[in-house]
């Protein structure tokens, strides 16, 4: 589970991350990649109301909040990370949003460089 000092918590340091940092997308995420940070790595995440109701958007947020946890072991330093979830997500088998989310972060990382 992704330990809470390392989330995003306002809008700046969301902003900052998705304007000035690389970006990738696949089928089910979008992720933005800002390096350089000097503090400990932050991950947020934004799903709307178009991935689906309440149920279905926490679902999403929890899983992909798992596959960040990896990031952050990965990573504890210099890295802010958004993952905008698409609302093809909503439908996403595990393994999809896993091989989505590594993907888009991998990509994002090789462009931050």
């Amino acid at each position: 589970m992704l330990p809470t000092r390392h989330r995003m918590r306002t809008s700046a340091q969301f902003s900052a991350t998705v304007r000035s940092g690389a970006r990738s997308g696949r089928r089910n995420v979008v992720v933005s990649v800002r390096g350089g940070t000097g503090e400990q790595t932050r991950v947020g995440f934004v799903v709307s109301k178009a991935v689906g109701n309440a149920v279905t958007r926490n679902k999403v947020k929890r899983r992909l909040r798992e596959l960040s946890a990896e990031t952050v072991r990965e990573r504890p330093r210099d890295l802010d990370v958004v993952v905008r979830a698409l609302p093809q997500a909503a439908g996403a088998s595990w393994q999809e949003l896993a091989r989505d989310y590594a993907a888009a972060l991998d990509a994002a990382l090789r462009r931050s460089r």
